[in-house]
C-alpha cells in the first residue's frame, strides 16, 4: 500500500522545460554554444550545473570558472523572467497534490535549484503540501542515480518519526516522473513508479520500467492511486 508520494518537479507539476529550453539557447549562444532541443532532452535529469558542464563538452569547448557563472546567472534570470506572467502548472495537479496531501505524505524530489523550486511553490501556494523537499544542492549524483529518492525517504522519515509515526519503506513509497531518468532513479532506490507523458513518450517512460503510464495527473485521484498500487 502507498503511504508516501514523490513527485519530481519541472515536468511534473509545472511545464517549464519549454522555457527551460528557451533560457539555457540564449544563456549558452552568448557563449558561442547553439543549443539544440534534442542537446537538452537528452540531458533529462540533470541539474543545472551538471547541464552546463556537459553543454560545453559537448561541443569541445572550454568551461572557464567565470563563463560557467555567467551562463548559470543567464540562464536562472531568463527563466525567472519566462515565468513572471504566469506559472504555467499542469492541469489537474494542483487538485491532485491538495487532495494526495491529505492522504498520503508528500516529497518532492527535484534536481533543481531550491529557490527555484520556492520560488513556484510560494506563488502557487503549494509550499505547504510538501513534508520535504530534495533539490539540487542536496546530492553529489543527478538522476538516474538512486540518491536523491533514498535521501528523500530517509528525511521524510526522519519527520514522520519526530511527529510518532512509524518510518516507511521505499515500497511504501509511489514516484511520479515524466523522463526515464527519474523513473530509474526511483525503481533503483525501490520505490513504484508512474510515468506522465508531459515531456517524452509512453514508449520511453515503459522502457525505463515505469510500472503504470499515464497522459496526466489530472485522470488520478487518491482512490485510483489506492487502487492501482496495492
Amino acid at each position: 500500500m502507498i503511504r508516501a508520494i514523490f513527485f519530481d518537479f519541472n515536468g511534473v507539476i509545472i511545464n517549464d522545460e519549454p522555457l527551460q529550453v528557451v533560457a539555457y539557447q540564449e544563456a549558452l549562444r552568448e557563449q558561442g554554444i547553439e543549443l539544440t532541443e534534442s542537446d537538452y532532452y537528452s540531458a533529462l535529469g540533470m541539474d543545472d550545473q551538471t547541464f552546463v558542464r556537459t553543454a560545453f563538452a559537448r561541443r569541445q569547448k572550454e568551461l572557464t570558472e567565470q563563463a560557467y557563472k555567467q551562463t548559470l546567472a543567464a540562464k536562472m534570470a531568463r527563466h525567472r523572467e519566462l515565468l513572471e506572467n504566469g506559472l504555467p502548472l499542469f492541469p489537474g495537479v494542483v487538485t491532485f497534490l491538495k487532495a494526495s496531501s491529505r492522504q498520503f505524505s508528500l516529497g518532492l524530489v527535484s534536481m533543481a535549484l531550491l529557490s527555484d523550486i520556492k520560488y513556484v511553490l510560494e506563488r502557487a501556494r503549494l509550499d505547504s503540501v510538501f513534508s520535504i523537499i530534495v533539490s539540487a544542492g542536496d546530492v553529489a549524483s543527478c538522476k538516474p542515480a538512486p540518491d536523491c529518492y533514498r535521501l528523500g525517504l530517509e528525511k521524510l522519515n526522519a519527520k514522520r518519526q519526530g511527529e510518532g509515526r512509524p518510518a516507511l519503506r521505499p515500497s511504501d513509497c509511489l514516484v511520479i516522473e515524466d523522463a526515464p531518468p527519474g523513473i530509474e532513479s526511483g525503481r533503483q532506490a525501490g520505490m513504484r513508479t508512474l510515468g506522465i507523458t508531459n515531456t517524452v513518450s509512453e514508449k520511453e517512460l515503459r522502457a525505463a520500467g515505469a510500472e503504470i503510464v499515464s497522459a496526466s495527473l489530472a485522470d488520478w485521484t487518491v482512490a485510483a492511486v489506492n487502487h492501482v498500487y496495492r
